[in-house]
C-alpha cells in the first residue's frame, strides 16, 4: 500500500517527484503530497485528498523550487482519505517532514504519551505519531536526525517505510524499513528512492533494496550508508535492474488492465523460457536442481497465498497432487500466520505473491521457518522481500504488472506452479511418461493458445453491455475451473463493484440456487472435460429457474449453445490447462463491464496493488 518517492540531487525534484507518484499511483490512490527543501532553506509540504493530478492543480501557483524533496501517493489506513490526513506530515516546528507506508501498531499509546508532552497534532494518522515523535527525541535528547530515528523506531511495533527530511540539513534524507519495501537508487551525483523500482529505472539501473530493520543515510556530500537500527554499518549490496520502462507504460491501450491482459501470450512465453526446451517435452527448474533432495523428500506441501495468489494455489494443489501424489494444502495466509498451523520438518510451504512484499504472506513464510519448514517462493518481483526470505523459488518474469485487478501475474503464476508439478512429478517417477509429454508440449504451445482466445475480444465487449445492468453474478466451473470461476468473480468486483461469488458447479444447489432469477447473470465454465455432463445438469438447472447463462464451451460445442443465452468459444486443450485460457475471457468480461459502467479499471476505490499491511 501507499507509494513512496524520494530524491536528492542536482536536479529540480519536483517534476522527477511527480512523474515517480504517477508511476506509484497503482499502489494508492487516496490523497497525494511533497515535500521540497526551496533554494533559500524552506520546507514545503503541499497536499490534496485524491489522486496526483488533483496535487499537480493544487501546486501550480506554489514554489516547487528545490532539488531535494519526498512524495507519497497514500492508500488510507489511519484516517479517512483528505487534505489533512495525506502525507507529508511535518513535525511540530516544521523543521521534519516525514513519508511512511505501513501502520504502526502501537501509535494510540506514543500519541498519548506525546500530547502529554505538549505536542500538537493535526491528523489522525500514524504517521504523523511517528515524525512527532523522532523530533521530539531529537530536541529532548540534543542528537542527529539519524539518531533520532534510530531510536525511535526501536520504540515502535509494526511495519514502516519512511522517508524523512530535515530543513536544517538540507544535504540529506534519511529512508528506512521493516516489512515494507523500499528501494534507493543511485545515479552520478543524485540518488532517487521508491517502493519499488519503477521510479527509479529512468535515471539509473543501480539499486540498493533495504533489508528489514535498516535504515539509510543518503547524502549529497557522501557515499550512502546503511545501518541497523542498533547503529551497526551494514554492507552496501548494489545490484542492477532490468526493467524496460516501456513494460510500464500504456503502449497505446486504454488501460494497463487491457494491455496486460493482451501481454499474456508474450509474457507466458516469458515465463517458459530456459525452463521449457526447445523441443517442447522436457521442463527444468534450477530449484528442483539445487534442491532437489529437500523437494522429493517432502511429504506434505502448504501453499500459502493471498487473494488472485490464492487462487493460483487452489489450481497448483490439483496439479501436485495429480502429478507428484503428494499431499497439498492451500491456506490464506492471513489466517495461516495466527492459527499456530502443524506445519515442520519435512513440509514444503509454497507462498505465492505477485509483489513478493504481501504482509500476511510473508508473516507466514517467516513462522512456517522457525517452524522447521523448506520454502518455495513463486513471485513476480525480483528482489523483493519473499525470494529473499524463501530457501528457494522461482520468478514468473511476467513483467511489471501495474493494474490492480491482476492478470499476467495469475496465469504467470499458474503456469510456474504447471512447471514445478511436472518436474517434481518426473523426478519422483508419479506421472506417466505419456502424461508428461503431452501436457508439457501443450503447456508450450499455450501463448499460441491464447492468442487465438484473445480474438474473443469484440464479442466479450458486445456481451457486457448486456449485463452491465446487473447487480449479482455467479460464476460456477469444477474441478480445475473451480478456482478460475473464483478468479472471474473476484475480477468484477473489483473493478465493477458488481457483487460476484464464485462457487463449484455441484454447490449451486446446496444454497445459492435461491438466488437464481431473470435478473441474475451465471457464468459457467462447461469445456470437454471429465465433468462435462454434470455441468451441463447444472446449467438446465438454472435455465429452469429464468436465469441467464453465459457459457464457456469447447469450439464446436453445439449442445450447450442451445440452451445457454451467451456461448463463448475456446479451443480445446488438455483439461489440467484449461484454466490458462478459461480466465483470459474472464479478465474480458470483468474489464469490458466496468469500461461500461464508466469505472477507473486500473485504479477500483478501496484498492492498492501491493497489501503490505494487514
Amino acid at each position: 500500500m501507499c507509494g513512496i518517492v524520494g530524491y536528492i540531487g542536482k536536479q529540480e525534484a519536483y517534476p522527477i517527484l511527480i512523474k515517480g507518484l504517477r508511476r506509484l499511483e497503482y499502489r494508492g490512490y487516496d490523497s497525494a503530497g511533497v515535500a521540497l527543501i526551496s533554494g533559500n532553506g524552506e520546507l514545503n509540504v503541499y497536499k490534496t485528498k485524491g489522486k496526483v493530478d488533483n496535487l499537480t492543480e493544487y501546486c501550480a501557483d506554489k514554489d516547487v523550487t528545490g532539488c531535494v524533496g519526498i512524495a507519497h501517493t497514500r492508500w488510507a489506513t489511519h484516517g479517512e482519505p483528505s487534505a489533512r490526513n495525506a502525507h507529508p506530515h511535518y513535525s511540530q516546528s516544521h523543521n521534519l517532514a516525514i513519508i511512511h507506508n505501513g501502520i504502526i501498531e502501537n501509535y494510540a499509546d506514543i500519541k498519548a504519551k506525546l500530547i502529554e508532552k505538549g505536542v500538537e497534532f493535526k491528523s489522525d494518522t500514524d504517521t504523523e505519531v511517528l515524525v512527532q515523535l523522532i523530533e521530539y527525541i531529537m530536541v529532548k535528547k540534543q542528537i542527529s536526525l539519524l539518531e533520532a530515528v534510530q531510536v525511535a523506531l526501536y520504540q515502535v511495533i509494526g511495519a514502516y517505510a519512511i522517508a524523512v527530511v530535515d530543513k536544517s540539513d538540507p544535504q540529506q534524507i534519511i529512508a528506512a524499513r521493516k516489512q515494507s519495501p523500499l528501494v534507493v537508487g543511485i545515479g552520478k551525483d543524485e540518488f532517487f528512492i521508491g517502493s519499488d523500482a519503477s521510479p527509479i529505472i529512468e535515471y539509473t539501473d543501480k539499486v540498493v533494496y533495504l533489508e528489514d530493520g535498516n535504515i539509510a543515510v543518503i547524502r549529497l556530500d557522501a557515499d550512502m550508508k546503511v545501518m541497523s537500527i542498533l547503529g551497526e554499518e551494514q554492507d552496501l549490496k548494489i545490484k542492477t535492474v532490468d526493467i524496460d520502462l516501456g513494460q510500464i507504460e500504456k503502449g497505446g491501450y486504454d488501460h494497463f488492465m487491457l494491455k496486460e491482459i493482451f501481454e499474456q501470450p508474450e509474457c507466458l512465453t516469458n515465463c517458459m523460457r530456459g525452463r521449457i526446451n526447445v523441443e517442447g517435452d522436457h521442463v527444468t527448474l534450477s530449484a528442483l536442481i539445487d534442491y532437489r533432495r529437500q523437494l522429493l523428500d517432502a511429504k506434505r506441501i502448504v501453499i500459502v497465498a493471498c487473494g488472485t495468489s490464492w487462487h493460483a494455489g487452489l489450481i497448483g494443489k490439483q496439479l501436485i497432487e495429480n502429478f507428484c501424489r503428494i499431499p497439498c494444502e492451500v491456506e490464506y495466509a492471513s489466517e495461516f500466520r495466527y492459527r499456530n498451523p502443524v506445519v515442520g520438518k519435512g513440509d514444503v510451504v509454497i507462498a505465492i505473491s505477485q509483489s513478493g512484499e504481501t504482509a500476511d504472506t510473508l508473516a507466514a513464510v517467516q513462522l512456517a521457518k522457525e517452524k522447521g519448514a523448506f520454502i518455495y517462493g513463486i513471485c513476480n518481483a525480483i528482489g523483493s522481500s519473499i525470494p529473499r526470505a524463501t530457501n528457494t523459488g522461482t520468478y514468473i518474469h511476467v513483467g511489471p504488472e501495474i493494474g490492480v485487478a491482476s492478470t499476467k501475474a495469475f496465469t504467470g503464476q499458474v503456469t510456474v506452479l504447471t512447471m514445478f508439478a511436472l518436474a517434481l512429478g518426473e523426478a519422483k517417477g508419479t506421472i506417466k511418461r505419456e502424461t508428461y509429454l503431452e501436457v508439457t508440449r501443450e503447456l508450450n504451445n499455450i501463448p499460441e493458445t491464447i492468442k487465438e482466445v484473445l480474438k474473443t475480444n469484440e464479442k466479450v465487449h458486445d456481451l457486457a453491455r448486456t449485463f452491465t445492468y446487473a447487480r449479482n453474478f455467479l460464476y460456477l466451473g469444477r474441478g480445475y475451473s473451480y478456482p478460475v470461476a473464483l478468479e472471474g468473480a473476484l475480477k468484477l468486483k473489483e473493478i465493477s463493484y458488481i457483487h460476484a461469488e464464485g462457487y463449484p458447479a455441484a454447490e449451486m444447489k446446496h444454497g445459492p440456487i435461491a438466488l437464481i432469477d431473470s435478473d441474475m447473470p451465471v457464468v459457467v465454465i462447461a469445456t470437454h472435460n471429465a465433468m462435462y455432463e454434470k455441468v451441463l445438469s447444472n446449467i438446465q438447472e438454472i435455465k429452469a429457474r429464468q436465469g441467464r447463462v453465459i457459457a464457456l464451451v469447447s469450439k464446436g460445442d453445439n449442445t450447450i449453445a442451445k440452451i445457454a443465452d451467451e456461448v463463448i468459444e475456446l479451443p480445446d486443450v488438455i483439461e489440467c490447462l484449461e484454466p490458462l485460457i478459461a480466465t483470459i475471457p474472464l479478465q474480458l468480461l470483468a474489464y469490458h463491464v466496468a469500461v461500461c459502467k464508466g469505472k477507473n479499471v486500473d485504479q477500483p476505490r478501496n484498492l492498492a496493488k501491493s497489501v503490505t499491511v494487514e
